[in-house]
């Protein structure tokens, strides 16, 4: 009974990284609730009318209070308004994108890959290519992680066409953190 409790509780702490996965894509759109203002930094931004979108390239450092993305590159796609314009319409993000070493934090929470993808019309989040994700010292892996935000689950993915597994590591709470 133990050890199915612990999975329990791990398994709810999974969730709540890919919860922050969602408040971070959430902080990009700035269609959060917080007033924490939110920064994002980098080496260069293009903003594109045509495709909606803007992108943000080299050392990416996205923050809102302790929330922290950081990624080689970032694009957020805008949703037209009814008019067929974009950003200047809605300002609904459509799609969020990082590519490259992503990391993302809130306090002990970490969530690592080589991609992060926030589609807001299918109301998911795809963390993949390694990733990874902790709590203290608390660990699941797999090739990616999705979580699907209506439905409040998570799956973790290994590569089929490699055999590998989906890994996770568990601390007695004494020894967690």
């Amino acid at each position: 009974m133990a050890i199915r409790s612990r999975i329990f509780r791990y398994s709810l702490n999974m969730l709540l990284v890919a919860g922050i996965m969602f408040f971070a894509a959430g902080a990009v759109s700035a269609a959060g609730k917080s007033s924490t203002p939110i920064r994002i930094e980098a080496d260069r931004m293009v903003s594109q009318e045509q495709t909606n979108s803007v992108l943000f390239t080299g050392h990416v450092d996205a923050r809102q209070g302790d929330l922290v993305i950081r990624t080689d590159e970032m694009t957020v796609l805008y949703a037209k308004d009814k008019t067929g314009k974009g950003r200047s319409g809605s300002g609904k993000v459509r799609k969020l994108l990082c590519k490259g070493n992503v990391e993302i934090t809130k306090g002990d929470w970490l969530g690592t890959g080589k991609r992060m993808e926030y589609l807001a019309a299918e109301r998911k989040i795809i963390l993949s290519g390694g990733a990874k994700a902790w709590q203290g010292k608390n660990m699941v892996a797999g090739k990616t992680i999705t979580y699907y935000l209506d439905e409040g689950r998570s799956v973790v993915e290994q590569n089929k066409q490699t055999g590998g597994r989906v890994e996770a590591v568990i601390h007695p709470e004494s020894d967690a953190r």
